[in-house]
C-alpha cells in the first residue's frame, strides 16, 4: 500500500476548508483546520506507538506499558483519542473541546495551545458540519509508518499558513513571513549547532523553523538549537507551537505576551541573550507601548525613545540587546527607519557611532502579505571582523524579483547574489557599496540606499555640431545620388530633368 504524499496531504487539508467555508469567517478556518490536524495526529500516533509496545513486549507486559504515559512524547488520554470523539452524533464541537482539554492536563508541554480553539459555537459549526470535518480527517492516516517523509507534517503545517495567508490577505500578513524572505535573512545570519536562537515577534515560528532547517543543510545536528520567541496573538502563539511541535521540535520556548511591554524571557531579573535574533515586526507600530518603555527595568532603550506612533526602533533596540557580545541580528523593516528625523534620527545615529550596524539590503515592494509598500533587511553585529569596522554595506536588490499576480517573490539568484555581495563585502557597481561612517555621518546618518548607490542610467552627452555634421553629409550624399541617378535615366533616354 503505498505512503500518504505531501501533495495528497496538503489537497486533503485544502478541501477541508471547503466544508468550513459558508459557515465561519475565512480568517479563522485556521484555528479550527489546525486543531483538528494536530488532534488526529497525536492520536494516530499514539495508537502507533502503543501497538509497537504491544507487539515488542508481548501482550501482558505490553499493555501495561501501554497504560504508562511515561512511555509516549504526548499521552492521548481516551476522551481525546480520534475513534472516542467520532462515536459522538450530536454536541460534537463539545466533545472536541473536551479532548482539547484533557490533552492539555495529560500534557505540559501543550498547557494553553488547543483550549483557546472553541468549536462548541453551534451557531455556526453545527454537528452537520463537524460531523463532515471529522469524516474527512478520518480518510486520513497520519502515523509516522504511514508518510512518504519524515517532515511531512510540519511542510503540510506550512503549506496550510501560507494559503491561509493568501486567503485571508490583509489578516494573514498578521502571522505570515514569505518563506523566500525568511531564508535570505537565515543565510545572512547563518545560525550553528549549540547556538540559541530568539524571534521577539515570532508569528507562527517559521523563523525559527528556518534557522533548523538551515543547520540541518549544513550537516549540522538541528536538535542541539535552542528555540526561543515571544508573540503577542494568542490564537498566532498556539499555530506557533503546533508548528513547532509537528516539525518534531519539542525543545522551545514561546511565550506569550507583548514583547516591548512585557518581555517573558528574562533571567535573574534581566533580558536573556542569544547567539541569533531574528524577526519580522509589525511595521510602524501605533500604540507599541512608549508609556512602558519609559520606565523600562532592562535597559533596552540606550539609544532613546522611538516616538509614540511608530515602534520599529523599539522592537531594533530590544533585539540589539538581546545580543550576545557576538551575536548578530537580522530584521525585516520599512524604509522609513532608515531615514526618518528626529528621536527616530538620533536613535538612528547612536546605532551607526556604536558599529553595530553591518548591512542595510533594500528588498522588492510587493513581496508582505497586506501591503505593497518597499521593505529593508538590517543586518547588526556586536562583533564586527577588523575590516567591517566603522563601515556599513548598502545593497540595492530591489530590482531582482519574480513578478506575481498578487505578490512578488524572491528568486534563489536573487536570494545568492545578494547573500554573495554580504559575504564579500566589496562594492559591485550599482548593486552593492561600502560606505564609510564619515560619509554617512556628511549625510547627516540618513541611510537612504539611493544616496549611496546610483542606478540611474548614464546619460548621453549629445555633441550637436557632429550631428550637424553628419546631417549634412546625408544631404550631400543624397544630392549626389540623385544627380548620378538622372543621369542614367537620360542616358537610357527614360529620365526627364528632374528624379
Amino acid at each position: 500500500m503505498s505512503k500518504l504524499t505531501l501533495q495528497e496531504l496538503e489537497s486533503h487539508l485544502w478541501k477541508s476548508a471547503d466544508i468550513l467555508r459558508g459557515s465561519v469567517d475565512s480568517s479563522d478556518y485556521k484555528n479550527y483546520i489546525f486543531g483538528l490536524l494536530f488532534l488526529k495526529r497525536l492520536s494516530d500516533v499514539f495508537e502507533e506507538h502503543k501497538h509497537n509496545l504491544i507487539q515488542e513486549h508481548g501482550e501482558e507486559i505490553g499493555s501495561i506499558l501501554a497504560d504508562d504515559p511515561e512511555q509516549y512524547q504526548f499521552y492521548v488520554p481516551q476522551a481525546a483519542r480520534w475513534e472516542e470523539i467520532r462515536k459522538h452524533a450530536e454536541d460534537i464541537g463539545s466533545a472536541i473541546n473536551i479532548a482539547f482539554e484533557a490533552l492539555e492536563n495529560e500534557n505540559q508541554t501543550l498547557e494553553g495551545v488547543l483550549t483557546p480553539i472553541d468549536f462548541n459555537r453551534k451557531e455556526v459549526l453545527t454537528d452537520s458540519v463537524l460531523q463532515r470535518l471529522l469524516q474527512h480527517f478520518s480518510l486520513l492516516n497520519l502515523t509516522n509508518n504511514n508518510l512518504s517523509e519524515p517532515d511531512m507534517l510540519g511542510r503540510a503545517y506550512e503549506y496550510l499558513i501560507k494559503m491561509f495567508a493568501d486567503d485571508a490577505g490583509k489578516k494573514g500578513g498578521e502571522f505570515y513571513t514569505p518563506s523566500k524572505v525568511v531564508e535570505l535573512i537565515v543565510k545572512l545570519l547563518k545560525p550553528a549547532e549549540q547556538m540559541r536562537v530568539y524571534d521577539p515577534t515570532c508569528g507562527s515560528g517559521g523563523m525559527l523553523i528556518q534557522s533548523v532547517e538551515y543547520v540541518r543543510e549544513q550537516g549540522g545536528n538541528p536538535q542541539s538549537l535552542s528555540l526561543f520567541g515571544q508573540e503577542k496573538n494568542l490564537g498566532t502563539w498556539s499555530i506557533a507551537k503546533m508548528n513547532l511541535l509537528l516539525h518534531g521540535l519539542p525543545d522551545h520556548r514561546i511565550e506569550k505576551g507583548d514583547t516591548i511591554r512585557q518581555p517573558k524571557l528574562v533571567e535573574d531579573g534581566e533580558i536573556m541573550l542569544f547567539d541569533r535574533v531574528i524577526a519580522n515586526p509589525p511595521f510602524s507600530l501605533k500604540e507599541w507601548g512608549r508609556e512602558e518603555a519609559e520606565n523600562d527595568s532592562y535597559g533596552r532603550f540606550q539609544y532613546g525613545l522611538p516616538p509614540k506612533n511608530a515602534g520599529d526602533y523599539a522592537f531594533i533596540q530590544h533585539m540589539v540587546a538581546s545580543l550576545k557580545s557576538d551575536g548578530m541580528c537580522g530584521v525585516v523593516m520599512p524604509h522609513g527607519v532608515l531615514f526618518r528625523a528626529g528621536a527616530e534620527g538620533r536613535i538612528r545615529q547612536g546605532l551607526i557611532e556604536s558599529d553595530l550596524l553591518e548591512a542595510v539590503i533594500g528588498i522588492p515592494s510587493n513581496l508582505f502579505y497586506g501591503t505593497g509598500i518597499p521593505a529593508c533587511i538590517l543586518i547588526f553585529n556586536r562583533n564586527k571582523s577588523e575590516e567591517r569596522k566603522g563601515k556599513v554595506l548598502f545593497i540595492a536588490a530591489e530590482s531582482d524579483f519574480q513578478e506575481g499576480k498578487n505578490q512578488n517573490t524572491l528568486r534563489d539568484e536573487d536570494i545568492q547574489k545578494i547573500i554573495s555581495a554580504f559575504r564579500v563585502y566589496e562594492d559591485i557597481e550599482k548593486y552593492a557599496r561600502v560606505v564609510s561612517f564619515n560619509e554617512i555621518r556628511e549625510h547627516g546618518f540618513n541611510l537612504n540606499i539611493t544616496r549611496y548607490i546610483d542606478k540611474s542610467e548614464e546619460e548621453y552627452q549629445i555633441d550637436l555640431v557632429s550631428v550637424l555634421e553628419d546631417i549634412e553629409k546625408l544631404e550631400i550624399n543624397q544630392a549626389n545620388i540623385k544627380a548620378k541617378l538622372n543621369s542614367y535615366l537620360q542616358d537610357l533616354g527614360i529620365g526627364d530633368k528632374s528624379c
